[in-house]
């Protein structure tokens, strides 16, 4: 699978077209990650989306008990989205299951691209704020059960 056809079958990117992919190839890179291997790892300041080509990875988040699984992601999927958009802490780790592919895109290089491309810069920022806004709807209830913040 090409880097190209990688991205087409991420949902963030399905509205794309092939010169659209092309763009993102042109900053994208691909990684091979060995089985058990950190992508990226809980509290660590987010750099970079990730798209996994092949393989599998878990999201897992620390708790008082160990480490818990909160997903398990294959081949089209991706990770870290936000850490486009800015700089920000990961909430979970990532971690390669079995070996894998993944194609990352830095932030730094989505920015140096934007000037350059920004109706498609563009368009992946709404890809991204609309799968973060239909992540926020699938878990309403739960994000109802958070206690609120004080101060």
């Amino acid at each position: 699978m090409t880097v190209v056809e990688a991205r087409q079958r991420a949902p963030l990117f399905k509205d794309f077209t092939e010169t659209g992919l092309k763009i993102f190839a042109t900053i994208a890179q691909e990684k091979a990650i060995p089985a058990g291997s950190p992508i990226f790892v809980e509290n660590m300041v987010g750099e970079a989306l990730f798209i996994v080509k092949s393989g599998t990875v878990r999201i897992v988040q620390k708790t008082g008990e160990g480490e818990r699984e909160l997903a398990l992601l294959g081949a089209g999927e991706h990770l870290g989205e936000l850490a486009l958009l800015g700089k920000s802490v990961r909430l979970v780790s990532a971690v390669a299951a079995t070996q894998c592919e993944v194609i990352e895109i830095k932030q730094r290089d989505f920015a140096r691209l934007q000037p350059q491309k920004p109706q498609a810069c563009l368009k992946l920022a709404l890809a991204i704020a609309a799968d973060v806004a239909a992540k926020v709807a699938e878990n309403r209830e739960l994000l109802r059960e958070l206690p609120a913040r004080k101060g």
